[in-house]
């Protein structure tokens, strides 16, 4: 727009800038956002794409035609396939054997080790040192350990008269032996989540409780559990995530072994796509996995808010 001055000569109005406040303060939101989001479409949701597309195709790693089947690795693994409902089994018998022994051990850790005295932290780093150990040594040394009569479990189990089983050996043992393993490498994670929450929760309460009475079981399961119950079912939640993606200790351990008692899903997908070379049944594979993992955690939300309420 333009006007004139007082000596009658024509003015321009200046231009607003183009990068006004707002928009400089846009552009530098994304540009922080930016390595997030770029990581996100690169590993996580470019993947995931790519295994919807996979799974609904029939491709050998070793080949290179890649032929539409629709729906038909999904028919196979849940109709045509006996392994599959083998797999779920393991794996649902790991989960449900992994995730109560690891919460109650991690619970008893916490309820001992939140209060300071002596000596505390010392306990608290050795407890925790294990899940910050390599999971491939962690479980090579277990495996060594677990051998049969060489073991070193079994030796000290002869000290006192018992005889040992081979462990990783006999299929009654071998998912028993995999899941106190895994349980003994990542009871710390749990461990400290239950410490912050304990610590966290106001001694007015405990002391009011004592007052009236109450006695120690009392006060934890009428005061110190319900407090714990949001820790609780973060707990519940990623323990049970986890024990569906365990691979490394199947792999290093057993092998899925022996006859199949611990092959368990995501070795499974594994052994179907690195192995046997089909990608597209272990991507239907994975697609089943990630609805199952899903849906545990859809309905572990609900119990909790059904809880609360």
């Amino acid at each position: 727009m333009a006007s004139l001055n007082e000596t009658g000569t024509t003015v321009r109005a200046p231009r607003a800038p183009w990068l006004t406040l707002k928009r400089r303060e846009t552009i530098e939101g994304w540009l922080f956002v930016s390595p997030t989001l770029i990581g996100f479409l690169i590993f996580f949701l470019g993947p995931l794409i790519a295994v919807v597309f996979y799974s609904l195709s029939e491709w050998n790693l070793l080949s290179q035609d890649t032929t539409f089947v629709g729906l038909a690795n999904y028919e196979d693994a849940l109709t045509q396939n006996p392994d599959f409902w083998l797999v779920i089994r393991n794996s649902v018998i790991f989960a449900a054997g992994l995730v109560p022994m690891n919460m109650a051990l991690a619970l008893a850790l916490a309820m001992a080790l939140a209060r300071p005295f002596r000596g505390v932290v010392f306990f608290r780093t050795i407890f925790f040192a294990p899940v910050v150990t390599s999971a491939v040594a962690w479980a090579i040394v277990w495996k060594f350990l677990l051998q049969g009569d060489a073991g070193a479990v079994n030796q000290m189990l002869a000290t006192v008269g018992i005889d040992g089983p081979n462990w990783l050996r006999e299929p009654n043992w071998a998912m028993a032996a995999v899941i106190v393993t895994r349980v003994l490498k990542m009871v710390g994670l749990n461990m400290i989540l239950y410490i912050a929450a304990l610590q966290s929760i106001p001694r007015d309460y405990e002391e009011a409780a004592r007052l009236e009475g109450a006695s120690e079981w009392q006060i934890f399961r009428m005061v110190i559990w319900p407090l714990l119950a949001p820790t609780t079912l973060i707990i519940m939640v990623i323990t049970t995530i986890g024990s569906f993606k365990v691979f490394d200790h199947i792999y290093l351990m057993t092998g899925g072994g022996p006859e199949n008692g611990t092959l368990v899903l995501a070795f499974y997908i594994y052994q179907q796509a690195f192995e046997f070379f089909e990608i597209g049944y272990a991507s239907a594979l994975a697609m089943i996995m990630f609805v199952i993992v899903l849906a545990l955690t859809v309905v572990q939300l609900i119990l909790r808010q059904k809880g609360s309420t």
